[in-house]
């Protein structure tokens, strides 16, 4: 019999170009660690392994400190932080310089905190002048805490911490200072005891090339004081069980076992290819990116050179281009899958993320991608982004 409504074929062959800014590809060797039976968390096995991870996620932050791990994303890591440390009622200092920071303003508010926020375009960092006269003019010392996101994945725009860090100590005011390094960590330098960062989260799927599912705090001696003063309530999120993790390797709840198989394996990867390589290796991707990006005559979402992010790129469309419908063509045609504008800037950016585990071939087959889409989409733009992105990475190899 003849099948009168014939189905789409649903294989695709070719291997999936998955090039969001999170979750990131997943290097074999992650795989392969995963593909493991589970073991007794409470067992001398999975002590010696817990330990190990901290240990090395220690030389990843660069922090002699206390590591939190949470069975969680970087949005939990996120209420850890405000709860241990934090009030109803109490200010906090936030500069607004993209979707991602406003996420976490929105969290504050739901926590009853005081936000006073600094506004940006959402094309740049945040500004140390500006958050240093903020807290000069806050005599009374009522902010609490400055947070910032290190890299702004919604627009691959960077704050430079040291400079924050810096501006907090010339006005001699006391706000622990909280950083988002969710997509920084493992993608570009980050120095969490050197910089006098009190807290810093991140997450498992990007930079560090493993699935979703694990949440990262360092945490300073200055927060983990104030969080001891402090008399919010929190039972799973509390960060007083963690001090003793890092002294036994085994948590308060049940730990993503298979995760820290995965993670242990990806941190070895990291530091066995050399921190500082890795941070040159995305800087490089980044700037072929950027080349592409400028020789299609497209321009990026980040206007100040020296803030662009290592480890994802936001491209503008032009004027009345859909960058949704750039993407779903892209995705359709090519199979490959590209980050979305979020916020303010839905539809209006495509973003390309090159961090984690990457090969030049790989990023050369993804610019070759967007370029198709391009022009399968009918975008106005001018040939040659690839070849462009070619000539650099071939003399930076």
């Amino acid at each position: 019999m003849t099948d009168t409504n014939p189905r789409p074929a649903t294989f695709v062959s070719g291997r999936h170009f998955l090039q969001t800014p999170g979750p990131t590809n997943l290097p074999d060797r992650v795989l392969r660690a995963m593909d493991n039976n589970a073991i007794n968390h409470r067992g001398p096995e999975f002590g010696r392994l817990g330990l190990a991870v901290i240990g090395k996620l220690r030389q990843v932050f660069r922090t002699a400190g206390i590591i939190g791990i949470f069975p969680s994303s970087g949005t939990g890591a996120w209420e850890a932080a405000m709860v241990n440390t934090l009030t109803t009622g109490d200010r906090i200092l936030l500069t607004r310089t993209g979707q991602f920071a406003h996420l976490w303003e929105e969290l504050a508010g739901r926590h009853g905190l005081e936000v006073q926020t600094l506004e940006t375009d959402w094309r740049r960092g945040a500004n140390p002048e500006e958050i240093g006269a903020a807290l000069a003019a806050d005599r009374d010392h009522l902010i609490k805490a400055v947070c910032v996101v290190h890299s702004e994945t919604s627009t691959s725009c960077m704050t430079d911490v040291e400079s924050v860090r810096a501006a907090i100590d010339r006005a001699r005011h006391p706000a622990l200072l909280m950083v988002d390094a969710i997509s920084s960590l493992a993608c570009a330098d980050y120095r969490h005891d050197q910089w006098g960062v009190d807290v810093t989260i991140a997450g498992s799927q990007k930079g560090l090339m493993v699935p979703p599912g694990l949440a990262f705090t360092a945490i300073s001696e200055k927060a983990l004081a104030a969080a001891a003063c402090n008399k919010t309530h929190r039972g799973y999120w509390d960060w007083a069980p963690l001090v003793t993790s890092n002294k036994t390797g085994y948590f308060p709840y049940t730990p993503a076992v298979n995760l820290f198989y995965a993670l242990n394996a990806a941190l070895d990867m990291l530091l066995e290819e050399g921190l500082d390589n890795v941070f040159a290796r995305h800087d490089r991707y980044a700037e072929a990116t950027r080349r592409a990006a400028r020789a299609w005559g497209l321009e990026l979402q980040c206007q100040d050179p020296r803030a662009c992010a290592p480890g994802v790129t936001a491209i503008r469309t032009p004027e009345g281009h859909s960058a949704d419908r750039l993407r779903t063509i892209i995705l359709e045609k090519f199979n490959m899958s590209l980050g979305n504008g979020l916020g303010r800037i839905e539809d209006r950016v495509f973003r390309i993320g090159h961090m984690g585990d990457l090969g030049v071939l790989q990023l050369t087959g993804t610019l070759s991608g967007v370029e198709m889409g391009l022009r399968a989409a009918g975008i106005p733009h001018r040939s040659g982004g690839v070849q462009a992105a070619m000539d650099f990475l071939a003399g930076n190899a």
